[in-house]
């Protein structure tokens, strides 16, 4: 993944930091900057620990997702790699809301409706979260959505229409690399009055299985404790041909 070499952006202060990501302000009002941390969290913080070049490749594995999405159409925030572990991004006016798809069951859907891990979902199925971690994420639905305003009917339409293309087009993506999309998480926010796609997508966000082992090779193995997150993490990213080096 070639770095930016353009005129490169400067750094200021602090933004916020999250779980395993810090945002910093540019000297462009327009723009920020994304660092990946090697941080890895789960429960909502009761399990943390550091994976050496687990930074480096979710920034290269997101950078490189992202340009795929562009090409297929969908509006992001992706500018350009900056270092190893950060990445220039547009300013969104971010929706507090979380799109999750769901291609395969597996994880929460399983404990909230009992049903068995590794169903195949027809059609996949759409879930809004809100983005607390103060409330562990709750699922809404678009009347909360509508009564609270955190986004207004065309904004979540418009959500949900740029979400089924994400999986119209990353579902082909990592079949094409043996691997099954299972499900995701996205986030939106608005640039200039436009919705763009912002956060990332990276094995943290998502879960991908091998198609035929159904290995998992996600943020699963650090959930569950099965060992080689960041090795699990370079295998997905070897299949897809992202650059590491």
């Amino acid at each position: 993944m070639k770095l930016n070499k353009g005129k490169k952006v400067e750094k200021r202060e602090e933004l916020y930091a999250g779980k395993a990501k810090s945002v910093y302000y540019t000297d462009d009002e327009n723009k920020l900057i994304l660092h990946y941390r090697n941080d890895t969290s789960a429960f909502d913080g009761e399990k943390i620990e550091k994976l050496d070049r687990k930074g480096e490749i979710n920034n290269k594995f997101s950078a490189f997702i992202m340009q795929k999405l562009e090409e297929a159409g969908v509006p992001t925030h992706h500018e350009a790699l900056l270092s190893a572990e950060e990445t220039v991004v547009k300013k969104l006016d971010m929706f507090p809301i979380e799109c999750v798809v769901r291609n395969i069951a597996a994880g929460s859907i399983c404990k909230r409706l009992g049903v068995e891990e590794g169903i195949e979902l027809t059609p996949p199925t759409f879930e809004f979260f809100l983005k607390s971690d103060e409330l562990h994420d709750p699922m809404i639905n678009e009347y909360h959505i509508c009564a609270f305003g955190w986004a207004d009917d065309e904004a979540v339409e418009k959500m949900k229409e740029l979400t089924f293309k994400v999986n119209a087009v990353l579902t082909r993506l990592f079949a094409d690399a043996g691997l099954l999309l299972v499900d995701y998480k996205l986030e939106f926010g608005r640039f200039q009055g436009d919705i763009y796609l912002g956060d990332e997508f990276t094995p943290d966000g998502c879960r991908l299985w091998d198609i035929k082992t159904r290995k998992k090779l996600d943020k699963d193995r650090f959930r569950q404790g099965l060992g080689g997150v960041v090795e699990a993490y370079e295998e997905v990213a070897r299949r897809l041909g992202v650059d590491l080096s």
